[in-house]
């Protein structure tokens, strides 16, 4: 058997396998070899043109054991968050190449050059929120759908003149070129719209929605999925209404690649059905829908006008505990929205809400003084968080401490039982969405050791910090790349 018949051979049978384990099919291929091969050689080294010649993309993705997607640069499909890669689609791709057993590399070529560096090879494929137009089947071939979105235009909150689609005559609405939305305002022109349009080149959508929100352009046109997550960022804009029917999202690759496109869809429908999918899209897209102006607009101005004021304290605490400090910040927001003086109905005080307990328990003599308020709190979510050690990862982890915070950690664990008995996953977050909010009702929470609780409270409450979280995250890092100021921030979490 010739080298080249090896590799070849190889390919194919990851193709055909690889639902199994890699060491598995690289064992079978070495098993037929008359001659001995070390596997990293075979899986690592860097491959000549010529003996990839011949192959499919997808035997060349597993022979180099390495899967380029192109994307963009923004909150919705690819970004770096303190060191870490994060974004929808980014995600989606890694688990794609996690199912493969391969290595995830990205490139970044900006919208025009998406399908120009795909069909030149710089890529195996687009993952980039791209819809399926009539002009782009030309081009490329599109993955089964596994978002759909319409098209929405954006107006500033005071604009509320613009209510219908007739109500854009005579202005000048902002899209990037070679986009669906290009195309979809040019039908509207040609069915009588009277509208100017400004095209402009590599321009990211929320840029457009950043500059309606500083009444910098008057109006411009997003997808429904970009608008609700970007709403979060700049309250002051308005998501007016559609101006298309339901579109649908795809990936997309070379017409050639049959191979990689089924090896594409038959994931993306797995995602689908043993969760991955809904994991995902729950850790970017969760509650987006759920907005209220006033609440987010306070959260913006007090980022400026309060927050300064204690941020070397919640840095200092944060980092010798572990936690991103923005993360404390958003359930300092939550607790007391940055009022000290702060003083609820239930008797617990200061910026983290401390009870006497508490704020005993961890050493503080004063709960109304910022910076032992901050410091037992962040104190005690650490002991939170250490409780449950048992549950994994940290983003799901820190969730149940949250909930702890609020609700107290017996309370959790109640519901966690209470998941069991429903046959639940009782690790799983979305488990003790569905029955904390059961420690209300006596049919249940007279099954508890703990008992009768609020248990609505502690899912909005850990909704809400995370949302604040992620306005904080969004607004000092994106699209930058930002770096620790603690590397061995252990709690340190992606929403």
């Amino acid at each position: 058997m010739t080298w080249r018949q090896c590799l070849v051979g190889f390919c194919r049978l990851r193709v055909a396998t690889v639902g199994f384990s890699f060491l598995l099919a690289l064992f079978c291929i070495l098993s037929s070899m008359s001659v001995a091969t070390d596997q990293s050689e075979l899986v690592h080294s860097q491959w000549r043109p010529s003996e990839l010649e011949g192959l499919s993309s997808l035997q060349k993705i597993l022979a180099s054991n390495r899967m380029t997607i192109l994307t963009q640069n923004n909150a919705n499909s690819y970004y770096i968050y303190r060191e870490e890669k994060m974004g929808f689609e980014y995600d989606l791709a890694h688990a794609f190449a996690q199912r493969l057993g391969v290595s995830l590399h990205v490139q970044n070529p900006g919208w025009s050059d998406l399908i120009p560096d795909l069909l030149s090879g710089k890529g195996d494929f687009i993952a980039a929120g791209m819809t399926k137009t009539e002009d782009r089947q030309q081009k490329v071939d599109f993955s089964v759908p596994y978002m759909d979105v319409q098209q929405m235009v954006i107006v500033h909150k005071d604009r509320l003149d613009i209510r219908k689609q007739e109500d854009l005559s005579g202005m000048t609405v902002h899209v990037r070129e070679h986009t669906s939305y290009k195309r979809r305002l040019r039908e509207l022109q040609k069915q009588g719209l009277d509208i100017t349009l400004k095209l402009h080149s590599n321009i990211p959508t929320e840029e457009f929605i950043r500059l309606v929100a500083q009444q910098n352009i008057p109006v411009t046109v997003a997808d429904s999925n970009i608008a609700q997550l970007n709403r979060r960022y700049y309250p002051d804009i308005r998501i007016a209404f559609p101006v298309s029917e339901k579109q649908r999202l795809g990936w997309a690759v070379r017409k050639t690649d049959d191979e990689l496109l089924q090896a594409i869809n038959d994931f993306l429908l797995a995602a689908q059905e043993d969760g991955t999918y809904a994991r995902i899209y729950q850790k970017y897209y969760a509650n987006v829908a759920i907005f209220n102006y006033v609440d987010l607009k306070k959260f913006h101005e007090r980022i400026d006008t309060r927050l300064p004021k204690y941020e070397a304290m919640i840095k200092k605490e944060a980092k010798k505990f572990g936690f991103d400090w923005r993360l404390i910040s958003a359930v300092i927001y939550q607790e007391s929205h940055f009022d000290p003086q702060a003083t609820s109905y239930t008797g617990v005080r200061g910026l983290m809400q401390v009870t006497r307990d508490t704020a005993k328990e961890m050493g503080i003599s004063n709960r109304l003084n910022p910076k032992q308020s901050i410091h037992a709190g962040v104190k005690y979510l650490s002991r939170m968080y250490a409780r449950f050690e048992d549950i994994i990862p940290h983003t799901r982890r820190l969730r149940f401490a949250l909930a702890s915070y609020n609700i107290g950690y017996g309370h959790v664990r109640d519901a966690q039982r209470l998941a069991q008995k429903q046959d639940l996953d009782p690790d799983t977050w979305s488990a003790l969405k569905k029955t904390l909010p059961l420690l209300r009702q006596p049919k249940y929470y007279t099954q508890t050791r703990y008992g009768y609780a609020r248990g609505t409270e502690p899912v909005r409450y850990v909704q809400r910090i995370f949302s604040y979280y992620d306005i904080l995250r969004q607004k000092a890092d994106v699209p930058s790349t930002s770096t620790s100021s603690h590397p061995a921030q252990k709690h340190m979490v992606t929403k």
